[in-house]
């Protein structure tokens, strides 16, 4: 079991089962919800994901159609984003972690849209969108 938080400690939430993949994401979004060079995210079942405390201090924004960013409106810590189009996953920020989450970033997505200031200087694959290619699959 994983536990979490905003800031400002109003949110707090568990993850009960496995977190998937974890990715570095580097598009123009996250860049600007983070309020740095990039993000650091993984999926979540939604049944396995649980708010404990805060509901509600948690706001969503339709960052672009279908896609919400949630946030703790009091202290604006990013919390999970989620998708209409698949609504069974929260792709949650490991910044808000309290423990590791025994899971490293496989990959570097939407480098093409990489802050310009930032350097990759690990041996991650780099993609520059979301797409992985089938045979590195």
């Amino acid at each position: 079991m994983l536990e979490g938080g905003c800031l400002c400690g109003g949110v707090r939430f568990r993850v009960t089962g496995k977190l998937g993949p974890a990715v570095y994401c580097h598009c123009k979004q996250c860049q600007r919800a983070s309020g740095s060079a990039f993000a650091a995210n993984a999926p979540a079942r939604t049944r396995y994901f649980e708010l404990t405390s805060g509901d509600d201090l948690v706001s969503e924004y339709e960052s672009s159609p279908g896609k919400y960013r949630a946030f703790c409106r009091r202290c604006g810590s990013p919390v999970y984003s989620r998708r209409d189009a698949d609504p069974e996953i929260r792709r949650i920020r490991l910044g808000t972690l309290d423990s590791d989450p025994q899971r490293r970033p496989l990959a570097h997505f939407w480098v093409a849209s990489k802050a310009p200031w930032h350097s990759i200087n690990d041996s991650l694959p780099q993609y520059p969108e979301d797409f992985v290619p089938e045979k590195s699959r």
